[in-house]
């Protein structure tokens, strides 16, 4: 039986797992992502209608990407073919489209490739795909957990749509647990089992907006617990001790690394120490790099603060000295220290765009020439050549002297703009 079959056969396989048996045969019983399968929404659209161009199903794992390539291989009349990218290879693809090939020169039959894991695909691989793609010989749909303008080729990514799937929200997982427990073909129906309402708000918790992780925990608490021919009862604690604790779903390569390091810097840039604190207990517990949020850290000091309190790059550069001297989970009090000393300090960000400034006239300048009573004066006939002449040392002016300091053609340019807060206002 392949990966298809079980929605064309209509059989339930009972030794497979329950998010397994679970999946949606239908559009109708997708819980979430109504932007792309509710009522007259896009995808549903061309899915119904089997009018189907190529397109990158994009989304965390769970929100319905292969329950989706499921639906469309039972609708559509396109010959559907399925590749996993982890364990597939060129010469999988260059087969596959000849085949294609001749099935809509002699069959006039499209072929629809579904290719699991796209971003797992390396460069070359998605080349290959390219001339097939543009040429109608395959239609392609990807599914990725990854950011496909990340990882997909450009010019690939041009010839197909990006759909996103969202997170499901509590009421879909919830929705999706009910129908796991009532379902007596499909489910866990024709056993006796009651749940409590804080054992499913902590199921939903620990989903994260992940179906499957939600199915496969009910399932292991089921295993576990069930005694043939009694009634299950499902706590709170069942939960706690079949999971062990809440995992945060984080990934450090992909999206999540960098939107949450978007949000933990927003916040200290609004000014908000508690959402910061938030954001930075979301990557320490998710396993992200501590030394990366050090950084970012000091950069932000100095990028958005700056010269209004210019003891915050001190702080934050002190916060990534001790956690190379202490290391987690200790590191983490320097860490916070610094995330709510940088969101309480005065903002500016002066010194980052008068640099921006500067450098974007240093490449605008056609020729950049120092001015010659600036110039290195320290050779004893330095002055044959005008170095040095007229040059006003400020010490012998009581240590401030108007001169000209940038080049002749920067004259009364300004870079630096204090802003009014904080110390720099000074």
């Amino acid at each position: 039986m392949d990966l298809f079959s079980y929605h064309q056969a209509h059989t339930v396989n009972e030794s497979a797992p329950l998010a397994f048996r679970m999946r949606p045969r239908t559009l109708d019983e997708i819980a979430g992502q109504e932007h792309l399968v509710g009522k007259n929404a896009p995808l549903r659209r061309i899915i119904e209608q089997d009018r189907l161009h190529s397109f990158i199903l994009f989304g965390p794992p769970g929100t319905g990407k292969t329950t989706l390539s499921h639906i469309i291989a039972h609708h559509t009349r396109s010959h559907f073919q399925y590749l996993k990218a982890v364990s597939s290879s060129t010469r999988d693809i260059r087969n596959m489209a000849a085949d294609a090939r001749e099935r809509l020169k002699f069959y006039q039959q499209r072929t629809i490739l579904f290719l699991d894991e796209i971003h797992r695909f390396n460069k070359a691989q998605q080349d290959v795909l390219l001339p097939f793609v543009e040429e109608g010989i395959l239609t392609l749909i990807g599914a990725t957990t990854e950011n496909p303008l990340y990882e997909v080729n450009s010019a690939l990514l041009s010839r197909m749509r990006i759909y996103t799937l969202q997170p499901l929200n509590p009421s879909d997982i919830l929705r999706i647990i009910d129908r796991a427990l009532t379902d007596p073909e499909c489910g866990l129906g024709k056993y006796r089992i009651t749940i409590t309402e804080s054992a499913l708000d902590a199921i939903v918790t620990t989903a994260k907006g992940d179906a499957r992780a939600a199915l496969n925990l009910v399932e292991h608490i089921f295993l576990s617990r069930y005694n043939e021919g009694q009634d299950l009862h499902i706590t709170a604690q069942d939960v706690v001790n079949v999971h062990g604790k809440l995992v945060i779903n984080y990934d450090k390569k992909a999206d999540q690394h960098y939107d949450t390091i978007s949000a933990f810097i927003k916040s200290i840039r609004g000014s908000d120490p508690d959402a910061a604190l938030f954001w930075l207990a979301v990557m320490l517990e998710g396993g992200e790099d501590a030394r990366f949020i050090a950084r970012r850290l000091v950069v932000h000091a100095a990028e958005d603060i700056g010269l209004a309190d210019p003891q915050a790059l001190v702080v934050a550069t002190a916060a990534a000295h001790a956690l190379e001297l202490v290391g987690l989970p200790e590191a983490r009090i320097p860490l916070a220290e610094a995330a709510v000393y940088l969101a309480l300090a005065p903002k500016s960000n002066s010194c980052k765009t008068g640099i921006d400034e500067a450098l974007h006239a240093v490449r605008q300048s056609s020729g950049i020439t120092v001015p010659p009573h600036i110039a290195d004066s320290s050779h004893p006939r330095s002055h044959l050549l005008g170095k040095g002449v007229g040059y006003k040392y400020p010490h012998d002016y009581g240590g401030l002297v108007e001169q000209e300091y940038l080049p002749a053609e920067l004259q009364g340019r300004k870079f630096y703009r204090p802003s009014g807060n904080g110390q720099e206002k000074k």
